[in-house]
């Protein structure tokens, strides 16, 4: 007896001893790779419009990517209980579907929340009436109950898919009963917005906590994603949203989630029947998924929720679609945001330079989105081994290195590889939208795994240059995935 207990004492400590040495090469990859591994935290509300149902399909097929705080209906401008309302219970038949295909999604990766974890933290919230903030709901309840949970400090993505009330009602009740709590939990928070689709951000938001600053996005851009996606999206891309794609890949034999996506149907609007419909909604969590983009650092570095520039009051808004452009002043919403308006009166990207540059931080990434997504769906049926899955980007090097003008910088992805085993191809390339370095660089061996680039001597110190790095395997479909490298030139 006392021989056993001795060999599980050492059995014990064995294990401990390989756990910690797993544990610190874990940490070494890490922070050679500079990559950041903790998930974001996120709460969707939602008004539940036919594309936020469709929306909701493929945020579940992504409920690996974050740790699901909350699933709250709420109202929006344009839909609330009496009007257009799709039902208090229009998310059950996707949740239904979600248990029907998790057994699946968790061999692809663990992570995916359990069914009955969906439905404990799925609520409804201030539906009544648009921008109704007054009663304290479930869904605003559990919000609050969310933010003021001080064991996590991680930040807290809440997004707003329609009206942004629910969130408001939340908030308020904070100020009425945690008052001194209120800077802490405003530095917890991290608001996206799909316009404005209530008044609430105006009328309580900012005049209430405006003075802590609370990161905000208010966005446009969406509607590269939504119903009018062929008068946005490049021609060459509209191929990944035909019906013959949705059919192939989401659509058909890819089991009963995949099968309540709500595409057109024939005839309606100029579609065809399975043309994609809209997801106008997808940006605000497409935005946090963790693709080496690092989009959630700062809204200006853009990813594949958009790209952003501050304009006021910590709001962050759609880049100026030319010089001289002046953001409006006051709600973000049909009545006021460009892109929308020129939609409104007739301006597509195909005939106006300018649209096609205001919404190219969203359509930019689209055709990798829409092959992730197919390989999301091909999850729901298919074994681990014939499905693909996306290559995981290392930089051998670190993420924000300092360099001085003049200097050589080598740039490289060893290290990088891929699930399946599959081919890699590489791409590197300046995003020159987000520097603050107004110029170009020349980058040598862009399509290799090792490149460079030389800093130019005029005007670059203190700038920073971006420089992705983009791996597509050689798998069906293709997949992506990115590295980006933030130089910082000094003296």
């Amino acid at each position: 007896m006392k021989s056993l207990t001795i060999s599980k004492i050492a059995f014990f400590y064995m294990a401990v001893l390989i756990g910690c040495l797993a544990l610190i090469q874990c940490t070494e990859a890490q922070l050679k790779a500079g990559t950041k591994t903790e998930k974001p935290r996120s709460i969707i509300t939602s008004d539940g419009e036919i594309d936020d149902e469709c929306s909701i399909v493929r945020f579940l097929l992504y409920a690996n990517e974050w740790d699901i705080e909350a699933i709250v209906t709420s109202s929006s401008q344009y839909h609330w209980q009496g009007h257009k309302w799709a039902g208090d219970d229009w998310i059950d038949p996707y949740l239904d579907a979600y248990k029907e295909v998790y057994p699946n999604l968790i061999k692809h990766d663990p992570d995916f929340p359990t069914p009955g974890y969906l439905r404990h933290v799925t609520r409804m919230g201030n539906m009544s009436a648009e921008g109704e903030m007054d009663m304290v709901t479930p869904g605003s309840q559990l919000i609050v109950d969310v933010l003021l949970d001080d064991t996590d400090p991680r930040p807290i993505w809440l997004q707003a898919w329609g009206g942004i009330n629910t969130i408001s009602r939340a908030l308020k009740t904070i100020e009425e009963e945690h008052p001194e709590r209120m800077a802490e939990v405003a530095g917890k928070i991290r608001l996206y917005c799909i316009f404005e689709q209530d008044s609430t951000f105006q009328s309580y938001i900012l005049p209430h906590w405006g003075q802590y600053q609370i990161t905000t996005i208010i966005s446009d851009q969406f509607e590269a994603f939504a119903y009018r996606w062929k008068k946005i999206q490049p021609k060459e891309n509209h191929k990944y949203f035909a019906a013959p794609w949705m059919k192939e890949n989401i659509l058909q034999n890819h089991g009963p989630l995949c099968s309540l996506y709500k595409s057109h149907k024939a005839g309606e609007n100029d579609f065809e029947e399975g043309d994609f419909r809209s997801e106008g909604d997808s940006p605000a969590f497409l935005h946090q998924i963790v693709t080496g983009l690092r989009s959630t650092e700062s809204p200006d570095w853009g990813g594949w929720g958009g790209r952003f520039v501050w304009v006021r009051d910590n709001t962050w808004l759609d880049p100026a679609p030319y010089e001289g452009y002046v953001h409006p002043e006051g709600r973000y919403f049909r009545e006021t945001c460009w892109g929308r308006l020129n939609l409104n009166n007739g301006v597509t990207s195909h005939n106006d330079e300018r649209m096609k540059k205001f919404f190219k931080p969203t359509w930019r990434w689209s055709v990798a989105q829409q092959n992730d997504w197919a390989a999301r769906a091909d999850w729901c049926v298919k074994p681990f081994d014939q499905a693909n899955h996306p290559p995981i980007v290392v930089v051998d090097h670190a993420l924000d290195p300092k360099f001085k003008p003049g200097t050589t910088v080598r740039l490289s992805a060893k290290g990088t590889s891929d699930p399946d085993g599959d081919e890699l191809s590489y791409r590197w390339w300046q995003y020159e939208e987000a520097d603050t370095y107004d110029g170009m660089i020349e980058i040598e061996n862009s399509g290799q795994q090792d490149a460079s680039f030389t800093i130019p001597a005029d005007n670059s110190v203190g700038k920073t240059i971006h420089v992705i790095c983009e791996v597509t395997d050689k798998g069906t479909p293709p997949l992506t995935r990115y590295q980006r490298v933030v130089i910082q030139v000094k003296k």
